[in-house]
């Protein structure tokens, strides 16, 4: 009776202490395991929190990514847009100030046209262009001329090509100086000219630059030879006569 009183209890006692066991892993075990889920997660926080900020720096990189994306594609609009206004701006500007201005010839239908001899030097003749136009007109090269039914084409004094084109504003002149025969008589074929015809250049030399001009000469008609040459536009009269 003992004996089975004792193996009983001690059944009892396993079972009790069984149970408690069993009660104190749960009760335990969850706490430990929630907190030693908790450390990590404390931790992974802080650990996150400390990469948080990287992560949002990062993040904010990414939105940084956006920020800086979107400033980088900002910074890239507002580039390309500064870049848009300035390429604009440049354009205006190189459109006013570094692309040529439009070219518009003096020719026979914008200018009047003379011809005179002149007293000094001697054996010359002063052609004179007066822009009769509402706007500018330019004058390349030199002119071309021709007495009567003249086969030949006198040439340019090349010391006397200026820095640029001539241009003439409504109302101004340009000249261009002819040496009309050699003054110590070397010159061969010898002809008197009645008529004179002034031809015009465009842009491009021996280019047609438009109606030519028939300036009257004098009754008596004018003399040339072989030295007959011409100067290049030039804006001054002095200048036109110092060849």
């Amino acid at each position: 009776m003992r004996t089975s009183r004792l193996q009983l209890l001690a059944a009892a006692g396993v079972a009790v202490a069984s149970l408690a066991l069993t009660a104190c892993q749960d009760g335990t075990g969850t706490r430990d395991e929630g907190a030693s889920a908790s450390q990590p997660v404390a931790s992974a926080p802080s650990g996150a929190s400390s990469q948080a900020p990287e992560e949002s720096a990062s993040g904010g990189s990414g939105n940084g990514s956006t920020a800086n994306g979107s400033s980088g594609s900002g910074g890239d609009a507002s580039g390309s847009g500064d870049s848009g206004s300035k390429g604009s701006s440049a354009g205006t500007s190189g459109g006013s100030d570094d692309a040529p201005a439009t070219f518009n010839p003096c020719n026979g239908a914008n200018t009047s046209v003379t011809a005179a001899p002149v007293s000094r030097p001697v054996n010359h003749m002063l052609i004179t262009v007066k822009n009769t136009g509402a706007k500018n007109c330019d004058l390349t090269y030199y002119p071309v001329l021709r007495f009567d039914e003249m086969q030949w084409v006198p040439q340019p004094i090349e010391d006397s090509k200026p820095q640029a084109v001539v241009t003439l504003a409504p109302g101004e002149s340009a000249y261009a100086g002819v040496l009309l025969s050699a003054a110590d008589g070397s010159g061969t074929g010898g002809a008197t000219g009645k008529k004179l015809t002034v031809g015009f250049q465009a842009r491009t030399p021996n280019s047609d630059g438009g109606p030519a001009a028939i300036p009257s000469l004098p009754a008596k008609g004018v003399y040339y030879d072989s030295s007959l040459t011409v100067t290049y536009w030039q804006s001054s009269m002095d200048d036109a006569l110092a060849y």
